[in-house]
């Protein structure tokens, strides 16, 4: 048995990563890390399931994979200890797929509102019955706007997922522009399109919910789902990778959700980036039961055990997202609030962050991934700290201090801002900002004896 603080920096200097994770992340978190290292299955499973649905006449085969090329060590235990929710029996909770093939029976999505005529703080609401299609991405870790805490405070009404309002002309633009972005689909494909204005839900996964833009009446009698979407010229190449067609990450999540909801095979995806009809891109996606298996996991994981449950998911997003999040939840810092004391987790990831300090100052080259390990182990005692400005953790009998002061830069200079105050109250309330950022510092000192 090990006595005392087991997290002394002399542990860490053999201490393999991965065990860190293990103490630090639930299995869920784990899984989030296995799915964005995994990324898109494989081209011949891909081609694999395409054969499958011509072959079958659009009827989906399901089975047990797992992408096993992709697994690590950690996760390869966590998939064979029977108490684990990645046990391949689908121990508590998680997903079951048969191990063999097997045709299964198509459904009905059941409807859970009608949105025909419902406000926009009447759709939200309903959203927060369950998860949509926008939140996919977030919740699996690969959403570069939002993290999987966002979309926790959201479905609890605790702060809504707004999207930025700097950006509030792209976004009208996209509203007004949805009719004509699609009929330029319906021209350029010759498929007929129509809208059902209802909010449907899983019949098995009753958190899943799909709200879909259009579907579409196939040639063979089947039906599919068409999104549509607008960008500017500059953010166009995203939708080619390696001089390949390719649907963004964040999107290709959503289509494999309403596939899933809707129980459709395919998704089309119709983007307008100029102001032509040539200037349109159109993509399509085919179902993949491996990829669903992972995000319907993913996703029942964080309906039942964070929101149901009312717990804050883990941060696991790169250091930027990780920060905007806190500024956006926490407000701005308030240096008159309590000290936080570190404890638990945070122990441990504050040892892993100084362990990386280290390991930068003692290298001679620049590491864009252990700089990016860096600033994310930042991000999260950051996040952790909120609005106060200091936390403390007791360690190895030495304190680490953080601060985490705010620098707030005035627009004008002290003396005309302090004329205007006094001499113009009102139109110093009502038009002066000031801009903020803080400064991030840890400290160790000796503990005094008590």
């Amino acid at each position: 048995m090990v006595h005392g603080n087991p997290w002394t920096p002399e542990i860490w200097q053999s201490f393999p990563l991965f065990y860190y994770f293990t103490a630090q992340t639930p299995a869920t978190a784990l899984r989030i890390k296995h799915f964005r290292k995994a990324g898109k299955k494989n081209e011949h499973r891909k081609q694999k399931n395409q054969q499958e649905l011509e072959e079958t006449g659009g009827r989906l085969f399901v089975s047990g994979y797992r992408c096993p090329e992709s697994r690590c060590p950690v996760l390869e235990e966590l998939y064979r200890h029977p108490d684990s929710k990645l046990h391949t029996q689908g121990q508590k909770g998680g997903v079951t797929m048969p191990d063999t093939n097997m045709e299964r029976a198509r459904h009905d999505p059941p409807v859970l509102v009608d949105t025909e005529g419902l406000t926009r703080e009447e759709w939200l609401g309903w959203r927060r019955h369950g998860i949509g299609g926008s939140d996919v991405a977030a919740i699996i870790g690969i959403s570069p706007f939002r993290t999987a805490r966002d979309i926790y405070y959201d479905k609890l009404g605790i702060a809504a997922v707004e999207e930025d309002e700097s950006n509030w002309v792209a976004l009208e633009m996209g509203n007004l522009l949805e009719d004509l972005v699609a009929k330029i689909f319906e021209k350029k494909t010759g498929l007929k399109i129509y809208q059902i204005k209802k909010m449907f839900r899983h019949p098995l996964y009753p958190f899943m919910l799909a709200d879909v833009d259009y579907f579409i009446t196939m040639p063979d009698g089947t039906k599919a789902i068409l999104e549509i979407k607008t960008t500017n010229y500059n953010a166009k190449d995203l939708w080619w990778k390696d001089g390949r067609e390719t649907v963004p990450a964040y999107y290709e999540a959503q289509g494999r959700h309403y596939m899933a909801v809707m129980d459709m095979d395919r998704v089309f995806f119709c983007c307008l980036y100029g102001n032509t009809e040539d200037e349109a891109i159109i993509r399509e996606i085919r179902r993949d039961a491996a990829y669903e298996e992972e995000m319907i996991f993913l996703e029942q994981e964080f309906w039942n055990s964070y929101v149901q449950k009312q717990v804050p998911p883990p941060y696991l997003e790169d250091g930027d997202a990780i920060l905007a999040s806190a500024r956006q939840h926490c407000g701005r810092a308030d240096r008159d609030a309590e000290t936080i004391v570190l404890n638990g987790t945070m122990q441990s990831t504050l040892m892993r962050y100084m362990q990386l300090q280290e390991q930068k100052k003692q290298s001679d080259k620049y590491s864009q991934k252990l700089e990016a390990d860096i600033q994310r182990l930042k991000a999260i005692l950051a996040a952790e700290m909120g609005a106060s400005c200091k936390a403390v953790c007791d360690m190895g009998g030495s304190r680490y201090t953080l601060t985490y002061n705010p620098v707030r830069k005035m627009l004008v200079d002290k003396d005309n801002l302090a004329r205007l105050k006094l001499q113009y109250p009102e139109i110093y309330e009502q038009f002066v900002t000031a801009s903020e950022f803080r400064t991030f510092h840890v400290k160790v000192s000796a503990v005094d004896a008590a």
